[in-house]
């Protein structure tokens, strides 16, 4: 364990906040729509339940088939560039959603802002690599995904007040102009290396270089991104992303509707239960992230959490409406249990891919988990309509967890293993 002292201290306090909220803004503009959908778009634009559930979905397909590239471009030129026309697009997308008037209309806005939001992950977890070391890196993706949970802890409030005081129209125009305007102070804030940070000195930049470099000494640089995307490591970190997200990303889209379903309140009622569970996964994220850093464990902090979210949807699912509340509360540890594992998860990507192929890396793995997050939230859609009750979801769902933690356990837990578990993946130098 790293035992020195952290260079740079101010790295935290410089990049983390601007980290945060472009993601927080990225992620408010995607999952606003299942409010909507609670709220009576469907039924103002002659939506059916199986189209609503590709509606919500499409936003996933535009986000898969451009994470690769998007990754590539911010890894062999800017990130500061990517994200900045991305902030500004994805805004107009989001506000533009307010607008429409038919169903083509809303299902071309839904894809395009699924291909401008594409690259904001990937990039943003190429850049944390770029300035946080190996004993930081946990948290510092942690505060970049907690992005998530926090932004729909208080969506689900504002975007819940928001609908019942004026209407899903306002509601999607009045949240999608803040990334226009952060934009803005995006582009005059950050750098996309260290080296070009005035509020870092010559000796800190040569240090943290150094630091970062030795991390991946160790780590042979692979021929090209083809070697790379068929290694073992890489196809088997794509696949738990993409069960993962089955699970996560039907529960974001559709909690408002299955709490609707359970009990009879309003939307403003279910705005508030629904910020619940990401209370909780904020916790429970710093706390694995913390202690994933300090023991330098990432699988511990992954396959397990993500163990405890499967049987708490089992459990939530026997328990029934008719003990709602008992229910709900499993409903919470579960949305807890799938989101605490994300910072482990991908600080552990960059100790076993090498860093010339790390930016393509990971757009795959998140293009992947765009992939489950759209069979997801279509399945749990069409399930829920299919059937009129959240059961056959909730099973799919859990079905979908505890595959990802099998293959989990799977995964080398250092870098040292990988040659035992991945040849193709330690070639020799180029």
């Amino acid at each position: 364990m790293e035992s020195v002292k952290p260079v740079a201290p101010q790295r935290w306090w410089y990049l983390m906040p601007i980290i945060f909220i472009t993601y927080s803004l990225a992620y408010l503009d995607r999952a606003n729509y299942g409010f909507a959908a609670a709220a009576g778009i469907d039924k103002d634009l002659g939506i059916t339940h199986g189209m609503s559930s590709l509606i919500g979905s499409l936003f996933f397909l535009g986000y898969c088939l451009f994470q690769v590239p998007g990754a590539i471009y911010a890894q062999r030129n800017s990130v500061k560039k990517l994200i900045f026309f991305s902030l500004i697009l994805w805004g107009l997308c989001a506000a533009a959603t307010g607008m429409v008037s038919n169903i083509p209309m809303l299902m071309v806005l839904r894809f395009v802002l699924g291909v401008v939001e594409a690259a904001v992950m990937p990039s943003m977890l190429m850049y944390i690599s770029r300035w946080f070391t190996r004993s930081e890196r946990s948290r510092a993706n942690t505060f970049l995904i907690l992005g998530n949970p926090v932004t729909v802890l208080w969506m689900s409030v504002v975007s819940g007040y928001l609908v019942h005081s004026f209407g899903w129209r306002e509601m999607f125009v009045i949240e999608g102009l803040p990334a226009i305007a952060w934009a803005i102070v995006w582009w005059f804030t950050v750098k996309d290396r260290p080296a070009d940070a005035p509020w870092m000195s010559d000796a800190e930049k040569v240090e943290l270089d150094a630091r970062l470099k030795a991390e991946q000494a160790h780590i042979a640089p692979v021929r090209d991104y083809k070697t790379a995307f068929r290694s073992s490591i890489v196809l088997k970190c794509c696949a738990i992303h993409a069960l993962w997200s089955i699970g996560v990303y039907g529960f974001i889209m559709w909690l408002p509707s299955i709490l609707k379903q359970a009990s009879t309140i309003d939307i403003v009622s279910v705005g508030w239960l629904a910020a619940v569970p990401y209370l909780g996964a904020i916790i429970l994220m710093l706390l694995a992230s913390w202690l994933s850093d300090k023991t330098r464990n990432r699988k511990l902090f992954v396959w397990p959490l993500l163990l405890i979210g499967t049987f708490a949807f089992v459990g939530s699912y026997l328990l029934g409406s008719t003990h709602f509340w008992l229910s709900f509360a499993l409903l919470v540890i579960a949305g807890a249990s799938m989101y605490a594992p994300y910072g482990p998860f991908f600080a552990l990507v960059p100790e076993l891919i090498p860093s010339n192929v790390l930016g393509g890396a990971i757009g795959l793995i998140n293009a992947c988990g765009a992939l489950g997050a759209f069979c997801g939230s279509w399945v749990v859609g069409y399930l829920n309509g299919a059937t009129g009750s959240p059961a056959a979801s909730y099973m799919f769902m859990a079905g979908a967890l505890l595959l990802s933690v099998i293959l989990t356990i799977t995964v080398p837990a250092r870098s040292d293993e990988r040659s035992k578990h991945d040849a193709p993946l330690a070639v020799g130098r180029t």
